[in-house]
């Protein structure tokens, strides 16, 4: 996002923060609100189109929201879309994707409060290098002529039970509603959204072994040292990379790996 949706984007995180602060508030239910509000903007496009027009005053955007909405969510969540109605847009398209990002950003404060986020981090990353690994898998999951009940239906022979119930839902939302993305791009950005709720960030972290507690602890010190943020480690065996370890940390790459130098010294020979 550029502008002024970047900016109605943290406004609206601020709110939602606000909001989910007090334990009185569900937060996996207004997730699931929020969750509805996303497909009916993505549905409605003539709707976004007038509740992001820069033309109309923001109170009248906000309570077209509210008689929309009314009686079909909580108001928690009207309140959160009509703050956002009243807030510029630079395209139509933000607010869907930062409506989505509320309600993933909502399940994950449930799981949070249920102590279990971490739990979640690691399956959305153990779910993303099955999918990567599994070409039939990937291809069910993003047949585009293949029904959203037929997904979710997949998807829970293959979590249900064996994941957290948040871990579930955030997958089933992405993959029965893409909206263009592609599975793993989804799967990226629900991993940054966890970590950001302890105010982390994600290290994919590629070893030839898996690494010791000793190695994982003096990994993630020397990592949040660099970056001067808590770090968590998403960790891949690839007994490919030789010895010594690949690490990814958004688009910044660290590669210690014997095959990376191997590669490396062919370069320069070539040259």
């Amino acid at each position: 996002m550029n502008g002024a949706s970047r900016e109605a984007l943290a406004a609206a995180r601020e709110r939602l923060d606000a909001l989910t602060d007090s334990t009185s508030v569900d937060a996996a239910k207004l997730a699931e609100e929020l969750a509805a509000v996303t497909a009916l903007l993505h549905r409605e496009v003539s709707l976004r189109r007038v509740l992001t027009d820069p033309s109309q005053g923001g109170e009248a955007k906000a309570q077209l929201a509210g008689r929309l909405l009314g009686g079909q969510v909580g108001g928690e969540a009207v309140d959160l879309v009509s703050g956002m109605v009243r807030s510029r847009w630079s395209q139509s398209r933000d607010l869907v994707d930062a409506a989505e990002e509320l309600a993933n950003t909502a399940d994950l404060t449930a799981a949070q409060r249920a102590g279990v986020l971490d739990d979640v981090e690691d399956e959305l990353f153990r779910f993303g290098r099955i999918v990567s690994s599994d070409v039939a898998l990937r291809s069910a999951l993003t047949n585009k002529s293949a029904t959203g009940s037929a997904k979710s239906a997949l998807l829970r022979s293959l979590l249900g039970g064996k994941a957290q119930p948040v871990t579930e839902r955030v997958i089933t939302r992405l993959v029965t509603q893409p909206r263009g993305r592609s599975l793993e791009a989804g799967l990226d950005s629900l991993s940054r959204l966890a970590a950001e709720r302890r105010d982390r960030m994600v290290a994919v972290v590629t070893s030839a072994v898996p690494l010791s507690d000793r190695q994982k602890q003096r990994l993630g010190a020397a990592l949040a040292k660099i970056y001067g943020r808590q770090m968590h480690l998403n960790l891949d065996v690839d007994p490919e990379v030789l010895g010594g370890i690949s690490v990814r940390v958004g688009d910044e790459v660290i590669n210690g790996t014997i095959a990376e130098r191997l590669e490396e010294v062919t370069r320069r020979m070539a040259g």
